[in-house]
């Protein structure tokens, strides 16, 4: 976060996360209001348990007892067209998308940081376990140091003009070390639950989000190994690249049980195979990134650098060769198991987050 930051604009969820930040940055003596981002509002509570109004109430009485100003700011349009449209037609058109990295790219340092800065704010802050720390070429995003919590690849498609508007308060904490200061501090949201679910949606289960905006379109469950048809999908949105529960082929007489390994758009089939490291399509040994970004200077010349495949997944060596201006192509030292078209991989040197791009083409 630049120097010349003065005025915060703390987006509160109404979870203990970005309730912390925001004492922390108020005991840092920063000038700070905060704001909920109504982003989506499940009212005829068709999907489960959404509970945005409860969310708003937590985070309301968090900026209370902090004594600070709160509003909510309605984000509706910008994230049906920017997130929720992104997804269907993602999961349409057969990738598997990931609202997480483009909620941050789009709404959190999007349009809520335009609406931040047009209402006199200088920065926007979050909840996230991610750390910045200037470095020689610019301000750099760090991993968390609670590496079980740490948030950056979501951050993987920011732009250096977001970094320098961001803070993230919380970086440099381990969660049961935050736990501790908010009932330290008697914040009201000091044990609530962290919410699991679709960014700013709720505690939705993406199955049951996409049921209910995508039409089923039923095929054949095909093993890839012989062509044999053992049953039937009611989707391919249903499935991603290396799902073991749910696909509904038992195991054999061996114990051995069936792992997604692709899906035929020709012929709306999905691909199943028995997990091992010969299975067809599961491991990946290198792939095409499109879409690159990255949150400083951009990298520029080949190389050896570090990459997570996906969220949670430690960093991985690979070899880096740029194929246009905004593409690369990576080989991966170790194979890789079960990436997904879509998705997003992000760029590392050491602990520093360099960027990311989305799969386009994955090659095992």
């Amino acid at each position: 976060m630049s120097g010349l930051v003065k005025k915060i604009l703390i987006a509160m969820s109404g979870g203990v996360d970005s309730s912390v930040a925001a004492l922390l940055l108020k005991e840092q003596g920063y000038d700070i209001e905060g704001a909920y981002m109504k982003n989506w509002i499940n009212e005829d509570e068709i999907l489960g348990d959404c509970p945005w109004q409860q969310d708003i109430e937590d985070a309301n009485a968090v900026a209370d007892t902090l004594g600070i100003p709160f509003r909510v700011v309605n984000l509706m349009k910008d994230y049906r067209e920017r997130i929720v449209d992104y997804l269907l037609e993602g999961y349409r058109s057969g990738i598997t998308p990931n609202p997480d990295v483009m909620c941050n790219r789009e709404i959190k340092f999007g349009v809520f940081l335009d609406y931040a800065i047009a209402n006199g704010f200088d920065a926007v802050a979050t909840g996230h376990y991610a750390r910045i720390e200037q470095a020689s070429d610019g301000l750099a995003i760090l991993e968390g140091i609670d590496t079980d919590k740490d948030q950056t690849y979501f951050l993987a498609l920011m732009k250096p003009e977001q970094v320098e508007r961001a803070s993230f308060p919380i970086g440099h904490l381990k969660k049961q070390e935050l736990r501790a200061i908010a009932r330290n501090a008697a914040l009201p949201n000091a044990d609530k639950k962290d919410s699991q679910g679709i960014c700013f949606i709720g505690n939705i289960k993406m199955q049951d989000f996409l049921r209910e905006y995508v039409p089923d379109r039923p095929g054949p469950i095909i093993r890839a190994t012989d062509d044999q048809i053992l049953g039937e999908h009611k989707g391919l949105h249903y499935f991603t690249i290396g799902q073991r529960k749910g696909i509904g082929i038992p195991s054999n007489t061996d114990n051995q049980n069936y792992v997604v390994v692709g899906k035929d758009q020709t012929r709306n089939a999905l691909l199943i195979a028995f997990e091992d490291h010969q299975a067809p399509g599961l491991y990946a040994t290198s792939c095409k990134i499109t879409n690159l970004s990255f949150t400083g200077p951009p990298i520029l010349t080949d190389g050896e650098l570090e990459a997570k495949v996906r969220y949670r997944d430690p960093r991985v060596p690979i070899r880096y060769e740029r194929a246009g201006e905004d593409s690369v192509e990576v080989s991966f030292k170790d194979p890789q198991r079960a990436l997904a078209l879509g998705q997003v991989l992000a760029l590392y040197d050491g602990e520093r987050l360099l960027g990311g791009g989305v799969y386009s083409r994955i090659d095992t």
